[in-house]
């Protein structure tokens, strides 16, 4: 059977020409790759990263610049992974990959106690194999798979458990500043993804292999905001578009904003601002 992903019908076809258009302004947005750049796309085998792989390489042969795409996997040595099937798609798609072969599967067994989540420290040493690699070949970016619902997924983890405004920024340079990152998904919303991956029939592989359960935390938000979704259609969005018109003034970060260096009371906020406080109407 060929590991070619399926030609995508009409239907199929205007979707994809719908993620094209999110990740190519995505990536004008927030200048994600410029002329000569080597992109590493990492590739986990899931719905995410198969559907960015395979809309940066349409991309890449209609983009007025030009850029290098290079497929990295890493096999964690998970029991009961099939090691044959992603060298053999990506042969069979004509892509430049790596393979990383490194047992983080038995680090995290030995290091998690039994019972507890082990997506959190299954993800930093992914990661760190990631970026070591990329170092070392000169790809000057990395690309990761992260759509718009799991940067707002994101922020209300940290809101809710952590206490900060944080979510993941479309592009960012990695802890180490040896990496810049991007996320040329940020625009495309997870049922889209989910979608064109079941139209195109990648040859998916689970993160179940290791036994390890859904971070119950991302878990209880994903279903918060799908039910939000389902009473008020395009919240998601609304809240994402949210990230990109941030008004430092208008929250209460001196850190961000110098409110030590505001005169008078009236000076310290527009009339609409002061008009929307509570007290304003009191």
């Amino acid at each position: 059977m060929s590991a070619l992903p399926r030609e995508p019908d009409p239907a199929g076809e205007r979707l994809a020409l719908r993620l094209r258009h999110q990740v190519g302004q995505a990536i004008a947005d927030y200048a994600m790759i410029g002329d000569g750049d080597r992109v590493m796309v990492c590739l986990s085998g899931g719905k995410d990263s198969w559907t960015l792989l395979d809309i940066l390489r349409q991309l890449q042969s209609r983009a007025p610049i030009r850029f290098e795409i290079l497929a990295v996997h890493l096999d964690q040595k998970q029991p009961g992974y099939d090691a044959s099937i992603m060298p053999a798609a990506l042969q069979e798609m004509g892509i430049p990959f790596h393979i990383i072969e490194q047992d983080t599967y038995s680090v995290v067994q030995r290091l998690v106690p039994p019972g507890r989540t082990q997506c959190s420290l299954c993800s930093r040493l992914r990661r760190g194999s990631l970026y070591d690699h990329a170092a070392r070949q000169g790809q000057t970016r990395i690309a990761l798979g992260h759509h718009r619902d799991d940067i707002v997924e994101t922020l209300f983890l940290n809101l809710f458990h952590q206490g900060r405004l944080k979510a993941m920024p479309p592009k960012l340079r990695s802890d180490d500043g040896r990496n810049v990152v991007i996320r040329p998904l940020a625009y495309c919303s997870e049922a889209d993804i989910s979608a064109y991956a079941a139209e195109r029939r990648f040859p998916i592989i689970p993160c179940d292999l290791c036994g390890s359960q859904e971070n119950l935390h991302r878990k209880a938000v994903k279903s918060m905001l799908a039910d939000w979704e389902r009473e008020s259609p395009g919240r998601i969005e609304n809240i994402f578009r949210s990230l990109t018109r941030v008004e430092p003034s208008q929250l209460a970060d001196s850190g961000l904003f110098d409110f030590a260096a505001l005169g008078t009371c009236e000076d310290a906020t527009s009339d609409t601002a002061s008009a929307d406080r509570p007290e304003a109407h009191a």
